[in-house]
């Protein structure tokens, strides 16, 4: 086949002519595996036919290029107003320096990134399973094949701990989420990143996590907080009050004459710790009803009557510049 006569690049790559650009990538890779070079040291029709298909490649996988191809055949590249066959400016598919690639998927991963277009800090996405997040910068660093993935749980499942099934590159994994865990942590599930293909080798798979907001709880560093509601003469008079914790319902003792705002400790009742639990801490604040009983009413009456402090007095001193 010279280079004047027409080749049906469908043909070489052993295609359907309708075949979309994945059809084309996979055929290309299982054929250029068979003929490179590497695998058929001093073969030379094994070189020419690996050239011929890295030709047809490159045309079929460039949608101008294959529209032109279609449409004119053989005179497909002089339709643009250049005379000779199809040559890239790369020349990924000629006068290939086979020696300079230390192994076949790296040549093909640079091959296929020079076919797809631009590659760069951000790389390229070749389209073969397992593929995603591959990338190849233009200084030729390795290809990273980690991956991360959000992952969003609730209040309850991180206190607790959760199992969660990710789908990872067509794979179920399942992934234990221990107790404790807070938001931003990050696990690692080491060998269930991106594969590279060709070779089996795959990165680490990074686990973000994200701890959704509680209505009643909240995280402070290791502390475990909550408002208590309590009433006026709870915090005048003191009490034993039920309160709910992580554990279930626990008794509260209010101190007589505690202010409102005041926090009160329960050592050991909060956060899990990789050494135990921290501590929970309750802020009491009045809970004032929506409707006053005439009785509620007529106590209140009498206590403005015998009031004998002004709760600003202290307030207006300091307020003057």
């Amino acid at each position: 086949m010279g280079d004047s006569g027409y080749r049906d690049y469908f043909k070489v790559l052993g295609v359907e002519r309708n075949a979309n650009t994945e059809m084309i990538k996979a055929a290309f890779r299982k054929l250029a595996r068979k003929y490179h070079p590497d695998v058929n040291p001093g073969n030379r029709q094994a070189e020419a036919r690996f050239k011929e298909l890295s030709e047809a490649y490159e045309v079929l996988s460039d949608p101008e290029k294959r529209k032109r191809y279609e449409q004119f055949g053989k005179y497909w590249n002089q339709s643009t107003g250049v005379g000779g066959r199809s040559r890239s400016s790369a020349g990924p598919g000629m006068d290939v320096d086979f020696g300079s690639y230390g192994s076949f998927d790296e040549f093909i991963n640079d091959l296929l990134g020079k076919f797809g277009g631009a590659t760069g800090a951000t790389g390229f996405a070749s389209g073969f399973p397992g593929s995603a997040g591959f990338s190849r910068n233009a200084s030729n660093k390795p290809l990273n094949l980690d991956a991360e993935v959000q992952v969003k749980i609730s209040f309850s499942e991180a206190f607790h701990g959760t199992e969660r099934t990710l789908s990872v590159n067509e794979e179920r994994v399942q992934v234990r989420i221990p107790k404790g865990i807070k938001s931003g942590s990050r696990l690692r599930l080491k060998g269930k990143g991106n594969l590279q293909p060709g070779t089996g080798r795959r990165g680490d798979l990074y686990l973000n996590l994200e701890v959704e907001s509680h209505a009643i709880w909240s995280l402070e560093g290791n502390q475990l907080r909550a408002k208590l509601p309590v009433t006026l003469d709870e915090l005048a008079l003191g009490a034993t009050v039920t309160a709910v914790t992580p554990d279930g319902e626990a008794q509260v003792s209010i101190p007589e004459g505690t202010a409102p705002g005041t926090s009160l400790r329960l050592k050991g009742k909060g956060w899990p710790l990789d050494d135990g639990r921290g501590d929970l801490i309750f802020t009491l604040s009045i809970q004032v009803p929506e409707q006053w009983s005439s009785e509620e009413l007529h106590l209140l009456q009498e206590l403005k009557r015998v009031r004998c402090n002004d709760p600003r007095e202290t307030w207006f001193q300091a307020a003057h510049f």
